[in-house]
């Protein structure tokens, strides 16, 4: 395959946002659904520290290494709808974790691409769950998509409990989600974190494609420099001067953290602060993107890849931790660094 070739399919990869959205005839109501996952079984878990599963790899060309053996922080990662086409079985609204093909999927996208990101400073815990189908966020039937993400929802919080009771052992947590996960992380963090004693114990919470309001949680702030802890950002990513058609009843308004600054600011990060990405084969490239808040999302100009003037992609929204994968990394380092120097020199109680 030509270099430029090559260049175009890592480009439509990334780029591959339009999806075919498949409509669920029945109603949320009428349809069965699945049975609920066990977190006492290892099988219902994408990614745990002490399983073999994509979580433990590394980029393609990069010196990364999977280091949750010696990590002095957990990451809960939540991962985005790969439930999108059209149901292979009895169960529609909501995808069995039981699946096999759809684990299997799972394992080789989102886990692979978005939750390895953290696998040098935490150990990584991400449960398969019964997510939503993706028409949830399509239909007009708001009952049917308030049960499908609600019962979703159910599963993710039973994880999480079973996560702090029986695996986190009072370490320092990052709530990491994208898309459909970062609706759940959330409602995690306003159910769990905000204003409650184990808002403590959060580093950093990373709730990636999804607009979210600057005041959506009381005591928890959006981060607005790289160091902070017990903060939390978000970003959605487009082309440059590209607003979606959902912008004003969904986007507007929300608070876009920059990933290159931490803050934010309009100013713009050129490529040269982009310590890398990954893009076709899990293959690490360096200054892949740019980035500059605009108006509540993130606009980016075209990927610093061989070809990409030939792409007139303007949503990036599979691509939003695949451009920034290592400066997401790094920042979670620093973040956990500074989190454990706050811990030694807290005062005590006489």
């Amino acid at each position: 395959m030509s270099r430029l070739l090559s260049s175009i399919v890592i480009i439509g990869i990334l780029s591959s946002c339009s999806t075919k959205i498949h409509i669920l005839e029945s109603r949320f109501s009428a349809s069965p659904i699945p049975p609920p996952p066990d977190y006492n079984l290892t099988a219902h878990w994408a990614a745990l520290p002490t399983k073999k599963d994509a979580a433990d790899s590394v980029p393609r060309r990069s010196n990364l290494k999977d280091l949750q053996a010696t990590a002095q922080a957990d990451v809960f990662f939540i991962y985005p709808t790969i439930f999108i086409k059209e149901p292979q079985n009895k169960y529609l609204w909501n995808a069995d974790v039981n699946d096999a093909e759809l684990n299997q999927l799972i394992q080789t996208s989102t886990i692979l691409n978005q939750a390895t990101i953290f696998n040098g400073p935490c150990r990584v815990y991400a449960p398969y769950y019964r997510q939503a189908h993706l028409y949830a966020f399509y239909t007009s039937e708001k009952a049917d998509a308030i049960g499908a993400l609600n019962l979703a929802y159910e599963d993710v919080k039973a994880a999480f409990e079973y996560y702090l009771n029986n695996l986190n052992q009072g370490r320092p947590i990052i709530i990491a989600s994208h898309s459909q996960g970062s609706y759940h992380g959330m409602r995690l963090l306003q159910d769990y974190f905000d204003g409650k004693e184990l808002q403590k114990q959060l580093v950093a919470a990373y709730l990636i494609g999804r607009a979210i309001k600057p005041d959506t949680f009381k005591n928890i702030r959006p981060t607005e420099k790289p160091d902070e802890v017990g903060v939390w950002a978000s970003w959605n990513t487009f082309g440059r001067n590209y607003f979606p058609d959902n912008y004003n009843s969904y986007f507007k308004g929300s608070l876009s953290t920059n990933p290159l600054l931490w803050n934010s600011s309009d100013a713009l990060a050129t490529k040269e602060l982009n310590t890398g990405g990954v893009a076709f084969k899990f293959t690490f490239a360096p200054q892949l993107a740019d980035a500059q808040n605009h108006e509540g999302i993130l606009w980016i100009n075209r990927p610093n890849i061989n070809g990409s003037w030939l792409v007139k992609n303007k949503n990036w929204h599979r691509a939003d931790m695949n451009f920034f994968y290592m400066n997401i990394r790094e920042n979670a380092s620093l973040r956990i660094e500074k989190f454990l120097q706050q811990k030694v020199t807290a005062p005590t109680n006489p």
